[in-house]
């Protein structure tokens, strides 16, 4: 609720969508980086889709997610992530983007998320309907729910072109264990995992064994579930943000995380095209240097 109030009150809030034309200023470009197993390029924010995309089909449910995701493009993003999981977030994702006429420029990304092969199976070809992705840009397994099992078929399905990225998620630090040893076993292209400026276990073990295993990394929760945004309540956000080009909260917590290389993009979940612009905006501009990250959890631990 915070960041709502915070962005009523702000130029940004009171632009609305007439504000795009203000964001043409950081058009040199969103920084984009590497995924080590092929080369390409991806733009480093993006769009979760947990409970934001979960919305029944009514004209007014589904405009500003349509929004959301033009102006994802429109700005030079591309990732959006879903997952079984996530209710109808699949199919509204897949409609909106097709409806948009955007399945060139999305990277579309989902999850399996059941126990067994053939569930598995089952489950990740109706994804692939539902998000008209055919082949899929990247699949997961969520939460690592029964990986052993699905992990071959992931494998197969991308020798045979249906998939084109694999990888494991998950959202919680007591995790990182298994997540580790996953990573030391088996070939990924990607992970998934949660890192802020807050909960930052990553930095120690997954984060750098990406690096050297050349694996991708997506970042869920960036804002804890919204958490982050009440420690900063009321507080007004330090002149020298401005020294990494930072102009709110929600980029302040974003540019943190992107600061970190070995991170690929960030999905922070919207359904609120004013957040949508925001965010991305964390994706232009300067990042802040380890000095300056020091400096950055320093003032949010003292709040």
């Amino acid at each position: 609720m915070y960041r709502r109030e915070f962005l009523k009150s702000s130029a940004l809030g009171f632009l609305g969508f007439c504000f795009k034309d203000d964001i043409l200023k950081f058009r040199n470009g969103m920084h984009k980086r590497k995924i080590p197993k092929s080369g390409e390029l991806l733009p480093v924010v993006g769009v979760g889709t947990w409970q934001t995309f979960d919305v029944g089909e009514t004209a007014s449910e589904m405009a500003p997610l349509k929004e959301v995701l033009r102006l994802l493009i429109e700005n030079g993003g591309s990732v959006i992530d879903s997952s079984p999981m996530y209710g109808r977030s699949e199919k509204v994702a897949g409609q909106l983007i097709k409806d948009l006429g955007i399945r060139k420029s999305i990277f579309c990304a989902t999850k399996v998320w059941t126990n067994g092969r053939e569930a598995g199976i089952r489950q990740m070809e109706q994804s692939m309907d539902l998000m008209n992705a055919n082949p899929m840009d990247l699949m997961q397994i969520h939460n690592l729910v029964d990986w052993k099992m699905h992990l071959p078929v992931l494998r197969d399905w991308k020798e045979k072109g249906k998939i084109r990225f694999i990888g494991i998620t998950h959202y919680h630090e007591g995790a990182f264990d298994q997540v580790e040893q996953v990573m030391k076993k088996e070939p990924l292209d990607f992970i998934q995992i949660n890192y802020s400026i807050r909960s930052r276990d990553a930095e120690n073990i997954l984060l750098p064994l990406a690096r050297d295993k050349g694996i991708a990394v997506l970042i869920n929760q960036p804002f804890e579930s919204g958490s982050l945004f009440s420690y900063v309540k009321g507080k007004k956000l330090p002149e020298w943000a401005k020294e990494f080009d930072c102009n709110s909260w929600a980029q302040f917590f974003l540019k943190f995380i992107l600061s970190n290389s070995y991170v690929t993009c960030v999905i922070p979940g919207t359904d609120n095209p004013k957040h949508l612009i925001d965010n991305v905006q964390a994706g232009f501009g300067r990042f802040p240097d380890d000095a300056m990250k020091k400096r950055m959890v320093d003032l949010i631990n003292g709040f």
